[in-house]
């Protein structure tokens, strides 16, 4: 929104409010420029730049797997697992311990999020959520729905908001699901007639190939028909067959049985359906490789076949590999076969059926099939991962284009099994190097996640799918669990600070360490813009601002960020408030003379009076060194004093929130807009440095706590991020 400089300060107000209110129909949405934005995290790590990760790479997109179950399991709890054991280590040993929830299978907490034990319905956190990963550079959140639930009042808030922020300008991640691993029929079908087939929040849809994408099966989302039943599996021999013969009442457009490897990933045998009976007309045949233990392998026929007499045969193994069926006659009409000759019983058979609506499904989304496996890879083209061991494998379409990876903050696998994350021998946050540290080797510097993302970044795929953002809670099981692992209390998925894998900035613990570790891996993957240098032009401080029309760049802000807040939390006694926010800061400016170095701000409506407290904080990094000064600031302004006619500057004491005598400084606001010079030797710079960091805060509640600019009023840029003046090619 440049100014000229010969407008003045009324049309300038003009044009930028006409600005604003277009925002939502704007061909371009409100740049941020995040990928520019700096920060050093609580661990002294600093985010990369563009001379080291390279310009944008466009065709790479990065998803995270988000949850919408938060409050969806009851009124009980909340029951926090690290605050439980913190009270009582013995715990673990004692399902009946009074301070676990009183049943199995009740949800638990691993750690509390930064913002409390919300529900999935809480707009004020889905609005900083949009926020956060938009800021990340994630393209993408898929909703976990796996367990056949698809929570439509946490999705429809999550579109609502996610929605209205789009609106307002703001760049948001756009939304997809992950559905059940092996009958998702019930969930496509479901998110097709309530979202798709309505057309609700179509600019929020994920798309891949040109349609929205969906994390499914294809060939098991259409109607079928199941012919027999699972009690026990048959193993295949080498050199012998497996079939079973069964007459179709319908025509069918795929057929397959549920095959079992009892634990191998290497197996694989080849599927042939005949017409009527072994040596018959050979209709269609498939070599499977990497047979997925207990799932259906499918034959998807170019054609719909009649009604009749078939058999499907089960041969060539290779490995251990079997086919699940019941030892008694169940299937009507249909015959066990062993080399070709009847045995007793009967094989699992299932037909995929011709249904209209299902063609209006497949041709509707781009299909990709989710390997729940973490250790087998894909199986065959079409497939992606959610969640694998180090080293990922490479998914694709096309054989050896690598299409998308798998990043995981931690993993619920041990000696080789899928497992629980109760298990110590589990892959937590510290695993690195093929094992996992004791407790005197754990940290909250995320080496698990690190050694995922730089196996991910030597593939280079087009996609990278992290695991996970927030699911932040897990039932609680018994010894008799039936998961690898198993104590006599079990957390399958989450379990503790160590022993989770969410990147949502917790409370306590390793605060917002992964976030930023996300934030600087994504920036290594889809690369950055580089830092433009400012133009600096005189500025006077009048009040008058037309003078800043021509300095560039501009820093900009989110629009429409400041926390409101009213919102029950989990279980019957929580509620959460917050009604710090009041100005909207949008855009900032800097400009630099012989003598001071200026600064400019502007809000999205008037200005609220400079005497209110906490009023627009300008935190300075003047010596751009992170290790000195709180959080790296060695300066703030407005923290004492201002006012319409002036601002008061402080030094930091001691690198804690502490500040020494208040010196006047010159400075103006008017309407929206303020301006201000801080003299250079307030800043300790006897000649310009390369770069000058900086951010405002309005109404931060001055806590001394780098959440201070998460949770409360708004801060430009958003959370510990700063602006970075780059100082280069301004005037000495």
């Amino acid at each position: 929104m440049r100014i000229a400089k010969v407008l003045m300060l009324g049309a300038a107000l003009a044009g930028l409010m006409l600005r604003l209110s277009g925002l939502a129909g704007a061909a371009e949405p409100w740049d941020v420029r995040s990928d520019t934005w700096v920060a050093t995290d609580a661990l002294g790590r600093s985010l990369p730049a563009a001379d080291e990760v390279g310009p944008p790479r466009p065709s790479k997109s990065v998803g995270i797997f988000y949850f919408l179950w938060h409050g969806e399991s009851g009124d009980a709890g909340p029951f926090d697992v690290s605050k439980i054991l913190a009270q009582d280590p013995a715990a673990i040993r004692n399902p009946r311990h009074p301070l676990w929830g009183p049943r199995l299978y009740m949800p638990h907490h691993w750690g509390e999020s930064i913002f409390g034990y919300y529900r999935g319905d809480d707009e004020s956190v889905l609005c900083k959520h949009a926020q956060m990963l938009a800021d990340a550079g994630v393209d993408a959140v898929f909703f976990d729905v796996t367990n056949q639930a698809t929570y439509p009042r946490s999705w429809q808030a999550l579109g609502r908001v996610f929605d209205r922020v789009r609106r307002d300008g703001n760049r948001v991640p756009q939304i997809g699901f992950l559905c059940p691993f092996g009958e998702p029929r019930k969930v496509v079908r479901e998110l097709w007639e309530q979202l798709y087939s309505r057309g609700l929040y179509p600019e929020l849809w994920f798309r891949w190939d040109g349609r929205p994408l969906i994390l499914a099966d294809p060939a098991l989302v259409g109607e079928h028909e199941v012919l027999g039943r699972r009690t026990q599996a048959v193993a295949l021999a080498a050199g012998h067959t497996l079939g079973q013969t069964f007459t179709a009442g319908k025509p069918f457009t795929a057929v397959g049985g549920q095959l079992a490897t009892w634990g191998r990933t290497d197996s694989a045998a080849t599927l042939t359906l005949y017409r009527s009976r072994p040596g018959g007309e050979r209709l269609a045949t498939r070599r499977v490789e990497k047979v997925v233990d207990n799932a259906w392998t499918m034959l998807e026929l170019n054609a719909a076949l009649p009604p009749g007499p078939y058999y499907l045969e089960l041969s060539e193994p290779a490995s251990r590999v079997g086919w699940w069926g019941d030892p008694k006659d169940v299937v009507a009409r249909g015959q066990a076969l062993a080399d070709g000759a009847a045995v007793a019983g009967d094989r699992l058979v299932k037909l995929g059926l011709p249904n209209p609506d299902d063609d209006r499904i497949l041709r509707f989304f781009t299909f990709r099939k989710p390997q729940p496996d973490y250790f087998q890879g894909p199986t065959g083209p079409g497939q992606w991962g959610w969640l694998e061991v180090h080293p990922q494998h490479a998914f694709y379409q096309t054989p050896g284009v690598p299409e998308e990876v798998a990043v995981g903050v931690a993993q619920n696998a041990a000696d080789g099994k899928v497992s629980v994350l109760s298990n110590p021998r589990s892959h937590g946050r510290s695993f690195h190097d093929g094992r996992q540290p004791g407790p005197e080797g754990q940290d909250t510097s995320g080496r698990n996640f690190a050694e995922q993302w730089r196996r991910a970044l030597a593939i280079d795929p087009a996609f990278v799918f992290v695991t996970s953002w927030n699911e932040w809670f897990a039932g609680r099981f018994g010894s008799d669990a039936p998961f690898y692992g198993s104590g006599p209390v079990t957390f399958v998925d989450e379990f503790n600070t160590e022993y989770s894998r969410d990147v949502e900035p917790m409370k306590g613990g390793h605060g917002d360490n992964y976030y930023y570790q996300l934030v600087a891996n994504i920036r290594r993957f889809k690369g950055v813009r580089p830092l433009p240098p400012i133009e600096p032009r005189p500025i006077q401080i009048d009040g008058r601002f037309q003078d800043w029309g021509a300095v560039q760049p501009e820093y900009r802000d989110t629009i429409g960020d400041p926390v409101h807040r009213d919102h029950p939390g989990w279980g019957k006694t929580l509620r959460y408030v917050d009604q710090t926010g009041r100005n909207d800061l949008v855009a900032a400016k800097v400009s630099v003379d012989a003598r001071n170095v200026y600064f400019y701000v502007r809000t999205r409506e008037k200005l609220t009076p400079a005497t209110d407290p906490n009023w627009m904080l300008l935190f300075i990094d003047g010596d751009n060194n992170p290790k000195t000064g709180w959080l790296g600031y060695d300066v703030v302004v407005n923290r004492k004093t201002a006012g319409e006619a002036g601002s008061s500057l402080e030094r930091n004491v001691g690198g804690r929130y502490e500040w020494n005598a208040p010196e006047a400084i010159g400075s103006r606001v008017a309407g929206h807009e303020l301006e201000l010079a801080v003299p250079r030797t307030a800043l300790g710079l006897a000649t310009l440095p390369a770069a000058i960091d900086f951010k405002w805060a309005d109404n931060a509640q001055q806590t001394g706590d780098w959440s201070d600019f998460t949770l409360h009023g708004d801060a430009a840029p958003n959370d510990r991020f700063n602006y970075r003046a780059n100082l280069r090619a301004a005037a000495p």
